[in-house]
């Protein structure tokens, strides 16, 4: 037997499957066992496996030499080039690191996969397989395109020739009709839900109890139609809803019949907001107020417009007017509506505008990157606007900006801050950092702060919390959770709805989830235990779009479709 032979019959494979299994153990499976270390498990499978690989490959498996070092050069080579064969999606994907991310398990297993299979095959045949598999495993990432991905990094993964939700909605809809609204017909002054986290601001809904027994009574779609990309959420008067979207090169707000779901009028923008990880549109939700429409789209743009007929007032381009850099995820706030001015948070900046004339009335300058709207609260009986941005909490005066108080708690804010019944704050400013309560007051030195305690035992992302009962409720990672807001202290946590949202039926103690996947939950709002009394598939795909009800009739929607079900209200 040749020396070349020996050295192929004597290649060491065990540890390298060892390392693979556990690779793809901890970056597959770890979502579904600990997720809520799925992050550890994805980034450990890469880099430690990876690296274990690369080890166990180089200096302990026996490959014969020539291609054990060319093999390292080739994968080196290929790893160069194919970037530049990407789709956007992927290369921009993960903040630019998606390719390398899900490069390395492929690699990792194509040679483990090779170690096994050269024994039985030929010198040049091997080297021939190895070259095919290396290339493959790189290469192949060029055929694919992403739609982005869930809170837990499950990838929306798609040919790249394959059509797009949004692509087949533009081919339906260039003759669509507008059904518009009569003339003669007025508009409620008073808006059912006026926007972002509906009547109270705070996700919390009074005066409406529903039926809980699904299996006898479960929602009842009344309609489901296409729509464009976009996590906006709604805004409801009468029988007209409002939303934002994305249709081609146009920033699009639209208008709605809470009935049919028949196109109302469309007012639309030359601009579109893309980043790969949660794709195109505007993120904001339209504010209505006394007939107007207010909306802050995707890339900084301000509009007024009639709630009648979409017809602008007035429109200013935030972004320039505070100097503003796009963030990652586009501009997120919706719009705060006061008796004479607009707010916006323009990322990390504040930006307030006359509401008649759209002149800029003040604005405070960018501090790091936000994804929060402005909240008017009254606090010691004094009205402020809240605002978290990359550095904290602020507080200002309505009228001229001014800064009264702050708290330094550097993150990458999303969630909404809550004014507890006694006047204290809920807050976060990232899911790394937990959660906070703190005690404002004036004295004669000035604003002064006291925290109360900080917890990590619920760490929302981008789905906002509620509040019932002395007890907090919202996700933690991706699971429902629950802490007494005395201390913090988490009374349990049960039931997982991804990155989901949720809002409260105040007098039924009960939480409506919207799960990340689109299906709706029905959970008691109780410190007791998790408990879920029901569940319904409401929409397929990724939904991290805020859910809104009035009356009996319950909106959702995500990045390509909406519809409405009819609920069965409580007898109670």
């Amino acid at each position: 037997m040749s020396k070349r032979q020996n050295e192929k019959k004597s290649i060491r494979l065990i540890p390298g499957l060892i390392i693979i299994i556990l690779q793809w153990l901890a970056m597959y499976a770890t979502p579904y066992i600990f997720p809520d270390y799925a992050p550890i498990g994805f980034l450990g499978g890469v880099i430690g496996g990876g690296l274990a690989i690369l080890i166990w490959w180089a200096f302990f498996s026996r490959v014969p030499p020539l291609e054990r070092w060319s093999a390292l050069g080739l994968i080196a080579f290929a790893m160069l080039l194919t970037p530049f064969l990407l789709h956007k999606s992927i290369t921009l994907g993960a903040m630019g690191y998606m390719f390398y991310f899900f490069v390395v398990p492929g690699l990792s297993l194509a040679l483990v996969v090779w170690a096994a299979l050269s024994p039985k095959l030929s010198i040049s045949a091997g080297r021939g397989v190895l070259a095919a598999f290396i290339l493959l495993a790189c290469g192949g990432w060029a055929l694919v395109k992403t739609g982005g991905f869930t809170g837990d990094m499950d990838n929306d993964f798609s040919w790249r020739w394959s059509v797009t939700p949004e692509e087949k909605l533009l081919a339906l809809s260039e003759d669509e009709k507008m059904a518009g609204i009569a003339a003669d017909s007025t508009l409620e002054l008073a808006a059912e839900w006026p926007g972002f986290l509906g009547p109270n601001g705070n996700g919390t809904i009074h005066g409406l109890q529903i039926e809980t027994n699904w299996s006898d009574s479960p929602p009842v779609e009344q309609w489901r139609r296409p729509i464009g990309p976009g996590w906006s959420s709604f805004a409801i008067s009468g029988d007209h809803l409002y939303t934002q979207e994305q249709r081609g090169d146009d920033e699009v707000v639209a208008c709605y019949k809470v009935s049919t779901g028949e196109p109302v009028w469309r007012h639309s923008d030359p601009a579109r907001f893309w980043e790969s990880n949660g794709g195109a549109g505007p993120r904001g939700t339209p504010t209505l107020h006394k007939g107007l429409v207010y909306t802050f789209g995707g890339t900084g743009l301000l509009n007024v417009l009639d709630a009648q007929d979409g017809k602008l007032i007035w429109s200013r381009n935030a972004a320039e007017d505070t100097d503003a850099e796009t963030p990652v995820w586009g501009f997120s706030s919706s719009p705060l509506v006061l008796e004479d001015l607009v707010v916006v948070a323009v990322s990390g900046a504040l930006a307030a505008y006359d509401i008649e004339t759209g002149e800029s009335r003040w604005a405070m300058p960018f501090v790091g990157e936000s994804y929060c709207s402005p909240r008017l609260f009254t606090i010691d009986s004094v009205d402020q606007i809240l605002s978290i941005n990359g550095d904290g909490l602020i507080s200002v005066t309505p009228e001229d900006g001014k800064l009264l108080w702050e708290i330094e708690w550097p993150g990458f804010p999303i969630v909404q801050p809550i004014l507890l019944d006694d006047g204290d704050l809920l807050f976060s400013t990232s899911s790394d950092n937990g959660i906070r309560r703190v005690g404002i007051m004036q004295s004669p030195d000035g604003w002064q702060v006291t925290e109360r305690w900080a917890s990590n035992r619920l760490k929302p992302f981008y789905s906002d919390i509620v509040i019932h009962n002395g007890h907090a409720f919202g996700f933690d990672g991706s699971i429902l959770a629950c802490i007494d807001i005395q201390n913090g202290k988490r009374k349990w946590k049960g039931g997982r709805y991804g990155a989901g949202q949720l809002f409260l039926l105040a007098d039924q103690g009960l939480l409506v989830v919207l799960g990340e996947k689109g299906d709706l939950a029905l959970v008691e709002a109780s410190s007791d235990k998790f408990k879920e009394l029901a569940r319904f598939p409401a929409l397929e795909g990724k939904t991290w779009n805020h859910p809104a009800v009035v009356r009996d009739i319950l909106l959702v929607r995500n990045a390509h479709e909406m519809a409405a079900y009819r609920l069965k209200l409580s007898a109670n």
